[in-house]
């Protein structure tokens, strides 16, 4: 599959978008007409700078509003097509880009557009160059890829085809379907653009909530298999606009673009074998197959040395059992049941603690290291002592580190036994596995975590949620496999805000036993005002020793059709706090109506600091 982005998705000059391209691994750029403009470097020296870079540049955008219009206009239109033309000859950009007319069209009449494409195409051809038309999704009167594909099919001119842009023919609710009979030839250009869903005006939706596939709610699979059997086997190109992309390193931005692109290779690959390969030409090399992680294997906790301390005393307090110092590196190892904590003290700059690596258990750890390898996850250097297991890491977004460890005999990772501690076993123990890690996010790069998380990790993405925090809305998006074993909650905190922090959810058989127990062991539990308790008992019939008993322990209760959900947080210790969560029945949820009133808690006990 030939990849192509549009300038317009990268920060930065011309230059550095072209390099940052290049770096990244695409085979072509699409030169943003602003961008051009904006620009130092002569035609001709765009056209040598890609080609050095090794990039074709494949296509020259937007030319706006000609067709439809009165004829000295259109003398006008040709006047300023010609001059592209040209310019597009000293660029050496064989297809421009023309989308329906939005602002100038007087006529509605397609006999009228018919013409002056056909115009427009003898002019083109003349040049040697092709026009893609492009049905803008508010185009004045042609909106419609169907509309635009019955005026390129009566122009008849083989200078004039189509671009289709994934964007505005899902954003408009169309069935792709009708893609496949659009003769191959006919198709100049493809866009790929994935987006959010929501309500509002079809430019800002477009202008400013672009994202690429994998990170927005498109069917982009289903997309891919039409244009697929339709025969097209050009270039596949991003044009994203969105106001994060265009704010943010260009290198990492390039990466991201590039990995949705493999990411959309593999989406393609499910669509024809699910629907048939009929008709497709175009070369696609899928990614190895992973199956979903099926558990944690381990969650990492780093710190300066002086501040360990409050981690280890927090974890013997919620019934971890200190299992020992590993027997070559720095780390120790802190368990109960399957949920298994790496304290890392290896660091002395770390500062306060915060989650720095996760494990999972995987079936193949190298095949899912290759899959991540694809995806160019950086991979992440481990030093191996004689008789350590191997573990397979990769970078993610956020610069934390992913861990692929195979499953062990009796669901006990084979690494355990390079830590030389305790050996003894609790019995019944209340904690039994990683329940959630929640994890922060950057506004620069919350859209790539969530592509990362479905692409590498093969988590689904389940329905995001917006929590009111005392400085604002955290954006919360669950990412979980389909048997909800495991499951990452990423959030996003309003820009400046510090209020959301990591944090790591143990599962428990007895949420009630698990809190008396870290109180008998002199836990400071996260405290809940006494407004949530009557709240609480306004919306749920509990009986009232009961709800006497969870007021006491601090704890936080939630219900739903399925079940029950019990939990409990510890105070913030640094970056990172721990919850103690039992779910009963089958509640799926968090408890997210309690997470305004945990968030508000967080905020009132953040050190005040005094104005200079």
């Amino acid at each position: 599959m030939k990849t192509s982005i549009a300038t317009v998705c990268l920060s930065g000059t011309l230059e550095e978008k072209l390099k940052a391209s290049a770096a990244a691994g695409f085979d072509g750029v699409e030169i943003f007409e602003p961008d051009f403009v904006a620009s130092s470097l002569s035609p001709e020296l765009v056209a040598s700078t890609a080609r050095d870079l090794g990039l074709t540049l494949d296509l020259y955008q937007p030319f706006r509003d000609f067709e439809g219009v009165g004829q000295e206009k259109l003398r006008q239109n040709l006047r300023r097509a010609a001059a592209k033309f040209d310019l597009m000859n000293r660029l050496g950009i064989s297809t421009i880009l023309l989308c329906s007319n939005v602002g100038t069209a007087v006529s509605a009449d397609d006999a009228l557009a018919v013409d002056q494409l056909g115009r427009l195409g003898d002019l083109a051809e003349s040049y040697g160059v092709r026009v893609a038309y492009e049905a803008l999704a508010w185009g004045r009167y042609v909106n419609d890829y169907e509309h635009a594909a019955a005026i390129v099919r009566a122009v008849d001119h083989p200078a004039i085809g189509h671009c289709l842009d994934s964007f505005h023919i899902l954003s408009r609710g169309w069935d792709p379907a009708a893609i496949e009979t659009i003769p191959a030839d006919k198709i100049f250009f493809v866009q790929m653009a994935d987006a959010p869903g929501l309500t509002m005006d079809l430019l800002s939706w477009s202008r400013h909530h672009r994202v690429f596939p994998g990170e927005g709610g498109f069917d982009l699979a289903d997309f891919m298999g039409h244009l697929l059997r339709a025969g097209y086997d050009g270039p596949m190109s991003l044009e994203i606009f969105n106001d994060t992309f265009r704010r943010t390193d260009p290198f990492r931005t390039a990466v991201d673009a590039m990995r949705s692109l493999e990411w959309l290779q593999e989406l393609a690959c499910q669509a024809l074998e699910r629907d048939g390969r009929e008709g497709s030409r175009m070369e696609l090399s899928p990614l190895p197959t992973m199956v979903a992680p099926v558990g944690f294997n381990f969650v990492e906790i780093r710190a300066d040395d002086h501040r360990l301390d409050q981690v280890r005393t927090t974890l013997h307090q919620l019934g971890f059992t200190d299992a020992g110092n590993h027997h070559s590196k720095p780390v120790e190892l802190w368990s109960q049941g399957g949920a298994r904590v790496i304290i890392n003290r290896g660091d002395s700059t770390a500062g306060s603690p915060a989650v720095a690596a996760l494990g999972f258990d995987v079936l193949d750890p190298e095949l899912a290291a290759e899959r991540a390898g694809r995806l160019l996850a950086p991979p992440v250097p481990r030093d191996r002592g004689a008789g350590d297991e191997q573990l397979l890491g990769v970078r993610a977004p956020d610069s934390s580190e992913i861990f692929f460890g195979r499953v062990g005999r009796g669901g006990v990772p084979a690494w355990v036994s390079e830590f030389g501690g305790s050996t003894e076993v609790t019995t019944d123990p209340l904690v039994t596995r990683v329940d959630h890690v929640n994890l922060a996010q950057s506004w620069e790069y919350f859209d790539a975590a969530v592509l990362f998380c479905t692409s590498v990790l093969a988590l689904d993405p389940q329905p995001s949620l917006d929590v009111a925090a005392p400085t604002g809305l955290v954006r919360s998006q669950v990412m979980s496999t389909a048997d909800g074993i495991v499951r990452l909650v990423l959030n996003l905190s309003p820009t400046g805000s510090a209020d959301t922090a990591q944090h790591v959810a143990f599962a428990s058989t007895d949420a009630i036993g698990a809190a008396r127990r870290a109180r008998e062991r002199g836990l400071a539990f996260l405290p809940i005002g006494e407004n949530y308790y009557e709240d609480l008992d306004s919306r749920f019939d509990l009986k009232p020793e009961f709800l006497e008993e969870i007021r006491e322990l601090q704890l936080m209760y939630d219900r739903d059709e399925r079940g029950e959900f019990l939990h409990f947080y510890t105070e913030s210790l640094g970056s990172v706090f721990f919850e103690i969560v039992e779910r009963r029945g089958g509640y799926r949820g968090y408890g997210a109506t309690n997470a305004p009133v945990r968030l508000a808690a967080q905020h009132s006990r953040r050190p005040i600091v005094a104005a200079p």
